[in-house]
């Protein structure tokens, strides 16, 4: 069977074409996994940034929120009954764990933005390279 391939030469330039095809194909598909694969990693970290600062911010709100809530609660409880307005002054620790919050989410913010803005970057190119 391979003599009489061997012997044709039109049958030899077709398979020879059809190897070359089938290696370009291989090798847009490889590009085509690579592009998406960047693209999912940066939604991934986009996502686990956008996460942990809701997880951080939510986590350092959350006790205010409970003080406020017990306020509310007593006063719905016992409307006749006075509650002493207590004046809170931040103490040294809750004015640095909130520097650190802000500060923190500055950051996550800022990683998202960088993360974002490659995506985008990505993406235009993609586009106009079809």
């Amino acid at each position: 069977m391979e003599l009489l391939e061997s012997q044709d030469p039109e049958k030899i330039r077709l398979i020879e074409t059809s190897d070359r095809h089938k290696k370009a194909l291989e090798k847009e598909m490889k590009s085509m996994s690579d592009k998406t694969e960047r693209v999912v990693k940066n939604a991934l970290i986009i996502g686990g940034v956008l996460a942990a600062t809701y997880f951080v911010v939510s986590q350092l709100s959350s006790s205010k929120k409970k003080k406020n809530r017990a306020k509310a609660k007593a006063l719905l409880t016992n409307p006749t009954d006075e509650i002493e307005e207590e004046d809170e002054t931040p103490s040294v620790y809750s004015q640095i764990s909130a520097k650190v919050a802000d500060t923190a989410t500055i950051v996550l913010i800022d990683l998202a933005k960088d993360a974002l803005a490659e995506f985008l970057k990505n993406r235009k190119q993609q586009n106009g390279d079809t």
